[in-house]
């Protein structure tokens, strides 16, 4: 069993039975009293963050998250199906896990799919994507620098904003965490 002291960002902790990705953590050893380990956590299933202090040398239990680069290639209907690109391993995720990335993804993209002991856990996306709009409004000649957006559709059915003079057609690149509108591409 691991120690406080062994926090690093990245280290994966199990508490109460939930898993919590460390963000962030600080050592901290003040002129009077015990020294101390102040983190910032993740909750690997719901994406829950909390800061969360240690005193110097608490026994907490460290868990091994195995992450792997897969390839996205189809939804059976329940379930995600990810390729391992280096075995040709099939491993379904289910639409719990997926959560919003499913907005995001194509066929044959890449994600990274984090697993504990066999089942997948978290699903990670690059932080931009490049998707093609399929519908909006016209565009309006003239209102190429005023500041002004109104939604799009993309390919994948996630309604984002975009500015005035976008078309439908037009491959734009989408930020994964926030949604937003990034900037057009162009082939």
């Amino acid at each position: 069993m691991a120690t406080s002291n062994d926090i690093k960002n990245g280290s994966v902790l199990n508490l109460d039975g939930n898993l919590w990705t460390i963000i962030d953590f600080q050592h901290v050893k003040p002129g009077k009293g015990g020294a101390f380990v102040r983190t910032k956590m993740k909750n690997v299933l719901t994406g829950k963050v909390v800061d969360k202090t240690f005193n110097a040398g608490t026994k907490v239990e460290m868990e091994t998250v195995d992450r792997r680069d897969m390839q996205y290639l189809y939804n059976d209907g329940s379930d995600y199906i990810f390729m391992d690109p280096d075995t040709f391993d099939q491993v379904p995720v289910s639409d719990a896990i997926m959560g919003d990335a499913k907005d995001y993804l194509l066929e044959n993209e890449k994600a990274t799919i984090g697993s504990h002991n066999g089942n997948p856990i978290f699903l990670e996306l690059p932080g931009s994507v490049v998707l093609e709009v399929t519908y909006t409004e016209p565009g309006l000649q003239g209102d190429r620098s005023s500041g002004g957006t109104k939604p799009a559709t993309l390919e994948t059915g996630k309604e984002i904003q975009v500015p005035l003079f976008l078309e439908a057609g037009t491959k734009v690149k989408v930020n994964t965490s926030s949604g937003e509108y990034l900037g057009r591409v162009n082939d």
